[in-house]
């Protein structure tokens, strides 16, 4: 499977993506000006599994937070 990283020019958050047909765009701001950064070796032991499940833990704990931030400032300004 064709994964690359890649650093986003106008936020410069780093990622990596499963590039297929289509070129990615970045996750954070959605900006298509990107530079393909030089892959390292991937490394598959106990340690990096840990590490990469805590890190995903994290981040998706940071979306649940702010989709409920966004959500209760949706309520409080919108009348039903």
């Amino acid at each position: 499977m064709p994964l690359y990283d890649y650093e986003c020019k106008s936020c410069g958050h780093r990622f990596e993506a499963l590039v297929l047909k289509n070129t990615p765009s970045c996750p954070e701001c959605s900006g298509a000006d990107l530079d393909q950064l030089i892959s390292l070796f991937a490394v598959d032991s106990e340690s990096t599994r840990h590490s990469n499940l805590q890190r995903a833990r994290r981040d998706n704990a940071k979306v649940a937070r702010d989709k409920k931030i966004a959500d209760a400032e949706y309520i409080r300004n919108h009348d039903h």
